[in-house]
């Protein structure tokens, strides 16, 4: 049966290779055609959920397997009474086997196939993308393309098949469609709303995830295209077939003893926020946005020092945080964040952020700012920072990730020599789940006695 995701533990993520080599398996052990069935079922339980009042249901189907599933739910919802139009792209000659059994089944069904896409649609009613499966890497063109953009911006609810059409599995690309009247005109092409407008809720945005999750729904353009993401691992276990990475499981809050207080779980200083007021320059936010995420992760104690000649002393927003002179922080003992808007001011502080120490963590240094964070080192053989740049900061420091950027999220990581907190055994790299925490920081709420 289609669910949500669960946000209780780890999701496993399986690239374009190896959900072929697990669908490839289940094919061999199972009985012709029954992944496709089962694709189509779940389709088509998910189609009856979203639009119940539905009187049109539009399944725009491919010329390969993603259209085969999608012909597989027309049938199903024709035979439940609803009024599913197929508008089909595919050549019966050149069909796989089970597209074309599904092909025949909806045939058998009197499902209605139409050359163009329906009219009259409305807002109660649903729209299905089956036009492209996992393995599209070209841009949709000609009757596709068009097809897509009346997908994507008609007012019928949404779903898509597996994937949205023209996204990239793997790496969360989405290709623009190749179309003179594109809503994608003028858009970026890093971002997805130039084929999702703005102005549609994205409750009317669905994608079914069908046998297996891939990384690029959750990377790049794959978050903004999917909209609520719904999954169905067809009654296939994976066996053997390792996850090329892991969603994160949401946080959740450790538990603490009565008798520790906000000394008892380490000490974080943030070094940045640059400000010149003679210069119109103010990059306090990122400081204390850092600081902030620090407290929520479960620092004990965490230091701010802010780096200009106007700098606050005191957040009444947060007054958990203690500010300082970066020169008064004793740096050796602390777990430092270097950078974070702290711009070319930061550059005179690197030496001493390096500097060895018997503090209790690693130095994350720098995260942003004018600094070469790329070009110098501890010295005296001390723990090496911890280089964390944000994508847009990643292609200037470091050469070899010049040009990937969103492009391949997965890969960035190791391109960037960036440092990851290591997972259980057997769990590969890991994919970042939205959100904060909302852990309470350290001593926050009543008084212990």
């Amino acid at each position: 049966m289609p669910h949500l995701l669960p946000l209780d533990r780890p999701v496993p993520l399986f690239d374009l290779a190896a959900t072929r080599r697990i669908e490839a398996a289940a094919q061999a052990a199972l009985a012709p055609h029954t992944l496709m069935q089962r694709a189509g079922l779940a389709t088509a339980r998910l189609a009856l959920a979203l639009a119940p009042h539905a009187r049109t249901v539009w399944i725009a189907c491919g010329p390969g397997n993603n259209g085969g599933d999608g012909l597989e739910a027309a049938m199903h919802l024709q035979h439940w009474g609803l009024r599913p139009v197929v508008t089909w792209l595919g050549e019966e000659a050149r069909l796989p086997p089970d597209a074309r059994a599904s092909l025949q089944r909806a045939r058998d069904a009197r499902v209605r196939f139409a050359d163009q896409p329906p009219v009259e649609l409305g807002p109660d009613d649903l729209a299905i993308d089956a036009l492209l499966g996992i393995g599209a890497m070209r841009p949709p063109q000609g009757r596709m393309a068009e097809w897509l953009v009346r997908l994507r911006s008609g007012p019928a609810t949404l779903l898509a098949l597996d994937v949205p059409s023209g996204l990239d599995a793997d790496r969360g690309a989405l290709c623009l469609p190749i179309a003179p009247d594109s809503i994608a005109a003028g858009a970026g092409l890093d971002c997805a709303n130039g084929q999702f407008p703005l102005d549609l809720p994205p409750a009317a945005r669905h994608t079914l995830s069908l046998l297996t999750c891939k990384p690029g729904l959750f990377t790049a353009q794959g978050r903004d295209a999917c909209g609520t993401l719904w999954f169905d691992d067809l009654g296939v276990d994976p066996g053997e077939q390792a996850p090329v990475a892991w969603l994160n499981a949401a946080p959740q809050p450790a538990p603490r003893p009565h008798d520790s207080h906000k000394g008892s779980y380490g000490d974080v200083a943030v070094i940045g926020g640059a400000s010149d007021v003679t210069r119109g320059v103010a990059m306090t936010g990122a400081a204390l946005l850092a600081a902030s995420a620090a407290l929520h992760g479960g620092a004990g104690r965490v230091y701010v020092g802010l780096l200009g000649t106007s700098t606050p002393a005191f957040d009444p927003t947060q007054p958990e945080l203690m500010f300082r002179h970066p020169d008064a922080l004793p740096l050796a003992q602390l777990t430092v964040v270097c950078g974070c808007g702290g711009g070319e001011a930061v550059r005179a502080l690197l030496p001493a952020v390096g500097a060895p120490g018997p503090g209790p963590g690693a130095h994350a240094a720098p995260a942003g700012g004018g600094a070469p964070a790329g070009r110098w080192r501890a010295p005296g053989g001390g723990r090496p920072p911890a280089r964390r740049p944000h994508a847009g900061r990643a292609p200037g420091l470091h050469r070899r990730a010049q040009g990937l950027g969103q492009r391949d999220r997965r890969a960035r990581p190791h391109a960037q020599g960036e440092c990851h907190r290591q997972r259980p055994p057997g769990h590969a790299g890991v994919g970042r789940r939205a959100g904060r925490t909302d852990r309470p920081p350290a001593g926050s709420g009543p008084e212990r006695l």
